[in-house]
């Protein structure tokens, strides 16, 4: 699985999560949009990553680490702490 659909693949299921439907975004996208996110065929930018997950009421890094941990077949307590002792090593 790409990013592109483990990102799909974890906004759909968050948003599932929340009882929200794709027409719950309307004010930050078309249902045709989020559709094409959530089955992978486009990303979307850092500034309607913002905007969706504020929707979702969820840290945009929330979403990403959903799909990263889809992809790379990883719990969230492995992703976290390789992000961070990356973090650490890069001084943030």
């Amino acid at each position: 699985m790409d990013i592109r659909q483990a990102l799909g693949a974890a906004l759909k299921s968050a948003r599932m999560s929340r009882g929200l439907t794709q027409e719950d975004f309307a004010i930050v996208s078309s249902r045709t949009y989020l559709s094409t996110l959530e089955r992978g065929i486009k990303s979307p930018t850092l500034d309607k990553l913002q905007k969706i997950s504020d929707v979702l009421g969820v840290h945009p890094i929330t979403l990403l680490s959903m799909a990263y941990m889809q992809r790379d077949s990883k719990s969230a307590s492995e992703l976290l702490d390789m992000v961070g002792k990356e973090l650490k090593m890069l001084g943030a």
